[in-house]
């Protein structure tokens, strides 16, 4: 499973996507880790965008972002083979086709 986590954070990578380490909400970016079902990719925002979206008029545009975030991340991995199901919270599961079970 290492070498999944690993092929999704390069992949992410190579699409300019900041990628940084485990899965820690205080710590921006797509934090890519293992999960019993696959690789999990989740989004934390960062406090500076967290501020500047909730002083935009009409509310907190965050769930807009969340959405769009895991729409470009969804059809990137696609793309490249893998299955993406996405969650709630906007955290997507990935399964690389073949390794599902």
């Amino acid at each position: 499973m290492d070498e999944l986590v690993a092929q999704v954070r390069h992949a992410l990578n190579q699409a300019g996507f900041e990628v940084v380490g485990g899965i820690d909400r205080r710590m921006p970016g797509l934090q890519v880790s293992e999960t019993p079902a696959g690789v999990l990719v989740a989004w934390a925002r960062s406090d500076g965008f967290t501020a500047l979206a909730a002083d935009q008029p009409g509310g907190d545009c965050g769930d807009g972002m969340r959405v769009a975030v895991q729409a470009a991340v969804s059809c990137l991995m696609t793309s490249l083979g893998y299955s993406a199901m996405g969650r709630p919270n906007g955290d997507i599961v990935l399964v690389k086709d073949g390794d599902a079970g």
